[in-house]
């Protein structure tokens, strides 16, 4: 099974940059005015997941929902994790306060162009 997670934005670039540069997901493929939608997909060609950021020429507002929708990267090894979250800083990316006391402590919220979150969660999913 793959996975893609899709929605539009009117910061296109910033949002690539965001996940490209600062997360560090690698673009595996962008197309440029289909049907008046222009998008970028990140991810990993070996990965079964990718995200798809769109614009459309007419516009696409995009308000962030709530605080609490989150994209989680999951990040297992200390030096990994280390690493994701240096790369965010040094891209000039703070993190922002969680809204849920869950990821305090032991993982860093950051908020995209658009407001949405991301999580870099140090460990496992479904970790007891």
């Amino acid at each position: 099974m793959q996975i893609r997670v899709a929605r539009p934005t009117d910061k296109l670039d910033e949002v690539v940059s965001f996940y490209r540069d600062g997360l560090g997901l690698r673009i595996i493929a962008d197309f440029k005015n289909h049907s008046g939608y222009s998008g970028v997909m990140l991810g990993s060609p070996v990965d079964q997941f990718h995200l798809e950021f769109t614009h459309a020429v007419g516009g696409s507002p995009c308000p962030a929902p709530t605080k609490d929708n989150l994209l989680v990267f999951y990040f297992a090894e200390d030096n990994v994790y280390a690493a994701a979250v240096q790369r965010m800083k040094d891209h000039g990316y703070e993190p922002v306060e969680a809204e849920n006391p869950y990821w305090k402590g032991k993982s860093y919220t950051f908020e995209d162009p658009d407001g949405w979150r991301v999580v870099i969660y140090h460990g496992q999913a479904f970790e007891n």
